[in-house]
This record gives structure tokens, C-alpha cells and sequence, in this order.
């Protein structure tokens, strides 16, 4: 048994039906829709389901125990097309130079030394955010090969929160949790800089051309409760492109836990369900080593105890 997590119990997910998108209720090899498998209407989608988290956590819970059993219609999951488990987030939040040797390889292109661990320093996690919209599927065409010459991937743990979170303690931040996804923040490096511009000005970074861009954030395949996950920071990390490994790391090497992410990001504003938090990536990038993605690639993410999915760069 994997070191973070335990044997789950079941996955949350959204998948394609004859009906549109429906949340579904993965348990074992099969699919099963969550609203018909709870007999509950608002379950219909996973936006549904975590806006009831509290009561929802122990109904699935329940529902997935007794399915075999249950007269609810199955598919298989080799047979289902997943879709972006949380297909319209309310916020997406990422967590920038979370990862130790990330920052430390990024500053090394750039010539400059290691940084030093900013919790020596007084620091404390900060962020940026990508547009809800930009979200897609797992094994989509993500259509950016024209818009950036300098298109990089960065595998990252996501937590989906479960209930409104403000000002909320580390120490009881994981609480706010529904689960985790895998997730891929592609980023279009040649775009973070804008042209014209002094290097030195305050006004030189853009984020938004850097960050948020159709099919910038694809995420899934499903999510996994919080409570099939034991700890967050023991998790492996793998993502490979066209084959070949790129980032193999752990969620223990982040600088800044998952709770102090959640802490930080609440004493200015609630965190509500179904928001985003993308907790940051490893070296491996390819603006470390200068190598980025081209139309035809595929890239495959991976994390311990949730799952897999590929895109491919059209």
C-alpha cells in the first residue's frame, strides 16, 4: 500500500452520458451515475455534490459500499469518456515556486544562486490565479502549439475544497477538503514578459498571457476523498512527454504545505466549493533546460493514489 494514501473506496467523477455531463461514482471497474446511485437529484453534477459536501462525503460513502448490489444503471470504466471532473471551478489558485528544486533550477538559468527556504526568511506562500474557463478534459487536443513557441508543462497535486474556508488555522486546514485530482499548469513562457517593455519595470510581467489560455488548466481523471487520501505530502509525482520522464518527484519536497497554502489564501478572502488549489511543481520543467512542447507531443501526467490522463498538443 502507497505511502499517502490508503485503498479508496471510491472516485469522484464527471463523465460523458447520452444526457450531457453527470457526476459519476467510480467503484472499482465500474461507473455509475451519482444522483441515480444516492437518489439524490442535486447530485447530478459534482458542482452539486460539493456545494453538500458535508452530507455528500457519507451518502457516496454509503451509495458506494451498496453498489455492487444496487439496481442502478453501470458502464464500465474502460467504456467511459471522463471529463474534467470539476468541469467550472469558481477560482483556480496556483501556488508559485513551490518546489524547492524548481526554484532553485530556475534560478540557476538565470544565474543566480539557490534561493534560500522562505520560511528563513519570514515569507509566506503567495499566488497566482487562472481563469475558471480555461479548465480541460483529460486526453483533450489542447489547441496552443500557434500561441506560444515557448509551451511548457508543469505536473501539480490539485485539492478541491468542500466547504467555505476563511481564516482558517493550518492546523485544521485539511479539513476543508473534498479530495484531490491530478492537474497540468501549461504554461506559455515566451508570453510572461511583455515586448517593449524595461526588464527592470514593474510593469513587465503578465501573468494572465503567461498562465491563463484556452486548455491551459486540463485536470482529472476523477477525484479522490480527502479521506482515501492519508497525507497529501507523500504523494509521488510523475509526468513524461512522448515517453520520455520529465518531472519525478514527491508532494513532500513542497516548500509550503498544502495547509499553510490554505491558511494564506483564506485570511484574505473564503475559499468556496469546488475552487482549485494547485499546490506548485518540481524541476523537470522545460524552461529549465530549454526544451518545450510542439505540436503532436503527448503529455502524461501521474500522481500516487489518484490516477493518470494524457493530452496532446494540437
Amino acid at each position: 500500500q502507497m505511502a499517502g494514501t490508503k485503498r479508496a473506496g471510491y472516485k469522484l467523477a464527471t463523465y460523458k452520458t447520452s444526457e450531457g455531463p453527470r457526476a459519476g461514482v467510480v467503484v472499482g471497474k465500474e461507473v455509475f451515475d451519482a444522483a441515480k446511485l444516492t437518489g439524490k437529484a442535486a447530485y447530478a453534477t459534482v458542482a452539486g455534490i460539493l456545494a453538500d459536501w458535508k452530507a455528500a462525503e457519507g451518502a457516496l460513502k454509503k451509495a458506494a459500499a451498496g453498489a455492487a448490489k444496487s439496481r442502478a444503471k453501470r458502464q464500465s470504466v474502460s467504456k467511459t469518456k471522463f471529463l474534467a471532473p470539476v468541469p467550472f471551478p469558481p477560482t483556480i489558485f496556483c501556488a508559485g515556486a513551490n518546489y524547492a528544486d524548481h526554484a532553485a533550477a530556475m534560478a540557476a538559468k538565470q544565474g543566480h544562486p539557490p534561493p534560500a527556504d522562505p520560511h528563513d526568511q519570514g515569507l509566506k506562500p503567495w499566488f497566482f490565479i487562472k481563469a475558471a474557463r480555461t479548465i480541460a478534459d483529460p486526453g483533450a487536443a489542447i489547441k496552443a502549439s500557434h500561441y506560444s513557441k515557448e509551451l511548457d508543462w508543469e505536473i501539480e497535486l490539485a485539492a478541491v475544497i468542500g466547504r467555505p474556508a476563511k481564516d482558517v488555522p493550518k492546523e485544521k486546514a485539511l479539513s476543508y477538503v473534498a479530495g484531490y485530482t491530478a492537474s497540468n499548469d501549461f504554461s506559455a513562457r515566451d508570453r510572461g514578459r511583455r515586448p517593449g517593455v524595461e526588464q527592470t519595470s514593474f510593469f513587465k510581467m503578465d501573468w494572465t498571457k503567461h498562465k491563463s489560455f484556452d486548455g491551459s488548466c486540463p485536470i482529472g481523471p476523477w477525484i479522490v476523498p480527502a479521506s482515501d487520501i492519508t497525507d497529501p505530502q507523500n504523494l509521488g509525482l510523475k509526468l513524461w512527454v512522448n515517453g520520455v520522464l520529465k518531472q519525478d518527484s514527491n508532494t513532500g519536497k513542497m516548500l509550503f504545505t498544502l495547509a499553510e497554502q490554505i491558511e494564506q489564501l483564506s485570511i484574505n478572502m473564503t475559499l468556496h466549493p469546488g475552487d482549485l488549489i494547485l499546490t506548485g511543481t518540481p524541476s523537470g520543467v522545460g524552461a529549465e533546460s530549454g526544451e518545450f512542447l510542439k505540436a503532436g507531443d503527448v503529455v502524461k501526467v501521474w500522481i500516487e493514489g489518484i490516477g493518470e490522463f494524457s493530452n496532446r498538443i494540437a
